[in-house]
């Protein structure tokens, strides 16, 4: 038996994702959420975990890319923020300055506040677009997980098609992220990474529920039209191969 976590990103993001999510909850699908402290249907979508008894299994989606800050610092800061928006412009490459790294800070931390003040317990940590992954980025989003009392965190993805170099520098990510203390799965992939339902064992997928335009439930892929589009989310915990846990358990 190989035990996977299941996570559905993007908790809070937007009422049609959030209601997905707590579906696919309902379903088994799923073994864990993380929430967006900036997304629009924040506060709804806490209401939604306690009436539908998930609220102890969400960790925070970390974000600098999508939606509106929580704190004014990062708003002067056009590299992240364009009219009081993130504008998804964030280039993981470019050194941060001493500005950008103190604002970045107040605002990952604002964003674990929120979620903590809400009554969630953060079970874990990821990021939207994989910011907490970035060079620059990525200790301060230690730092603020370790201050939260977050001590387990999703790793650099390491399955599927990745070239020599990437892989190294994912590796030696992986390995810093523990040598910090963090708890991890071995391995961290998307759906399109696993080959059917021969998933290794102790593996993390990330998946983005969402609704189509025909109101049937997919795994996100992009948007078309105004509408998500994507293909159905694998029943993992219904082979006979597969044990679903969630972060609590690792």
């Amino acid at each position: 038996m190989n035990s996977i976590i299941v996570n559905a990103d993007d908790f809070g993001l937007n009422e049609h994702c959030s209601k997905a999510i707590a579906e696919t909850f309902e379903q088994g699908l799923v073994t864990d959420t993380t929430m967006m402290a900036t997304g629009e249907y924040f506060d709804e979508a806490v209401t939604l975990a306690k009436e539908r008894g998930f609220i102890d299994k969400i960790g925070i989606h970390l974000n600098l890319t999508e939606g509106i800050p929580l704190t004014d610092d990062i708003k002067s800061c056009p590299r992240f923020v364009t009219e009081g928006r993130f504008n998804k412009k964030y280039d993981r490459t470019k050194r941060l300055t001493a500005e950008e790294s103190a604002a970045i800070y107040k605002e990952l931390s604002a964003q674990a506040d929120k979620i903590q003040r809400a009554g969630i317990t953060i079970t874990h940590a990821d990021s939207h677009h994989h910011i907490h992954t970035g060079i620059f980025v990525a200790p301060i989003a230690v730092k603020v997980c370790k201050e939260h009392g977050i001590n387990k965190i999703r790793l650099h993805r390491n399955v599927g098609n990745i070239n020599f170099i990437k892989r190294l520098v994912k590796e030696r990510y992986n390995n810093w992220l523990r040598d910090q203390g963090f708890v991890t799965t071995k391995y961290f992939a998307y759906v399109m990474d696993i080959d059917g339902f021969n998933v290794p064992d102790n593996t993390e997928i990330m998946i983005h529920p969402d609704y189509d335009k025909d109101g049937k439930l997919v795994d996100r892929r992009g948007m078309e039209d105004g509408y998500p589009i994507g293909n159905p989310i694998p029943p993992y915990g219904a082979q006979p191969n597969i044990v679903l846990r969630g972060y609590k358990e690792l």
